[in-house]
């Protein structure tokens, strides 16, 4: 241990031994948790296991991570090894429709033209959606895939339509362009949910080395097919949907494995049908198997039937403005009550503790028979008795209630 005349030098450690393996536990000032080997006479093939997670996995694991990870992990390997095998065969189509013979120089000059066309003009359209994607990263990465695995499909079947190449690949490159941004900017959202220690940075290089290797086993298996089932167009109608199947349902599973922090309009409305059926607060890892992947916008009734993200002027009638001011006095939300939904809207610098808030109050005005003034008002009050010990609860359970992510960016301000 270091000298205790600096606190912030200080390390706390200890050994642990074995009748095989001797090893030292380390936590640095910063906070960091390592382990050292000092002796190991255990058989090679134990030694190589641990190899594997040290290479493949973040220091610490499974310490280190939060819950779902290692299921995560998995279905990740299987959806790159899949997407990589798709990719060899939709090559080998593009090249065959072209009227070319499959050579590497002929392959990048097609994959040159193609990806820096139709590819970038995808790209540049998806960019635009980066709010929705930070809302729901879940949805936007299975769409994603979806997308990729459309443009693939595409490009695959080709080779029937040799008139239309141009058109078919174009068109196929243009999906694969939109999937390419979505994964990439909803990579880092999924990442965060699993950095247990602030360790994103070993958590992201981790990933990319298992992606790595599984990318270049697909490629391999790839050639394999093309080489023998898929050599024929039957071949590849068969062998490529089932890839396909593979590769979405992987995708799906990584999703739902994630737990996700942060609150949207989805979680938010699940945190608050919980807490009311239960009078208890479920965490990320309780929900992340509920969420919608699909759908995530569905109205929940135990929770208010609440919709956010349209604009005040329509959300709220001009000449109702200062009545729902003066009911909801210093808040940064406005509730409208319609006979099917409320809309919520927020205020530009509104977080996820007033999200809640809106929350609570629609919820406790949807159960009442009809909705008042009075009743909005006692909703209100209602809310105001809950909220002190209920958001220490939210925040305890690991959500991150400083901001509220609802996709579609539309606040006021007066």
């Amino acid at each position: 241990m270091n000298s205790p005349d600096n606190p912030l030098s200080m390390s706390v450690s200890w050994t642990e031994t074995s009748d095989t393996v001797s090893r030292h536990f380390f936590f640095q000032p910063d906070g960091q948790f390592s382990v050292k080997v000092l002796d190991d006479s255990r058989p090679i093939v134990h030694k190589m296991a641990e190899s594997f997670v040290n290479q493949f996995f973040p220091s610490g694991f499974p310490y280190s991570v939060n819950e779902g990870y290692l299921r995560y992990t998995q279905f990740r390997a299987l959806q790159h090894f899949s997407s990589a095998a798709l990719s060899v065969l939709s090559t080998q189509s593009l090249l065959y429709a072209a009227g070319l013979r499959p050579t590497p120089a002929q392959a990048t000059a097609v994959s040159w033209i193609l990806k820096d066309g139709m590819q970038h003009v995808g790209k540049l359209i998806c960019s635009n959606l980066g709010a929705r994607m930070d809302s729901e990263p879940k949805r936007w990465r299975v769409l994603a895939d979806v997308l990729y695995d459309l443009g693939t499909g595409l490009e695959i079947f080709s080779p029937l339509c040799p008139p239309l190449f141009l058109e078919t690949a174009g068109l196929g490159n243009f999906a694969k362009g939109m999937a390419v941004v979505a994964a990439r900017a909803t990579r880092l959202p999924i990442y965060s949910s699993f950095a247990k220690e602030g360790n994103l940075s070993d958590l992201f290089a981790k990933g990319e080395a298992i992606s790595t290797v599984f990318n270049v086993l697909g490629l391999g298996a790839g050639i394999q097919l093309v080489s023998t089932v898929c050599s024929s167009m039957q071949g590849k109608m068969i062998v490529g949907p089932m890839l396909s199947l593979i590769h979405i349902y992987s995708v799906s599973e990584e999703m739902r494995a994630a737990p996700v922090n942060t609150l949207n309009p989805q979680r938010t409305a699940m945190i608050v049908e919980e807490f009311l059926k239960t009078g208890k607060v479920s965490s990320p890892a309780d929900l992340r198997y509920k969420e919608s992947l699909l759908f995530p916008g569905r109205l929940i009734k135990d929770a208010g039937n609440v919709k956010v993200g349209r604009d005040l002027h329509k959300a709220i009638k001009p000449s109702r403005l200062k009545e729902f001011k003066e009911i909801f006095p210093n808040e940064k939300f406005l509730l409208s009550c319609g006979n099917s939904w409320t809309d919520m809207v927020l205020e530009h610098n509104a977080s996820g503790e007033d999200a809640l808030r809106g929350w609570l109050v629609a919820a406790y005005a949807r159960g009442e028979d009809s909705i008042s003034e009075r009743v909005l008002q006692e909703a209100y009050e209602k809310m105001k008795s809950v909220i002190p010990s209920l958001l220490p609860e939210i925040q305890a359970k690991g959500w991150y209630t400083d901001r509220f992510l609802d996709g579609k960016g539309i606040r006021f301000g007066f």
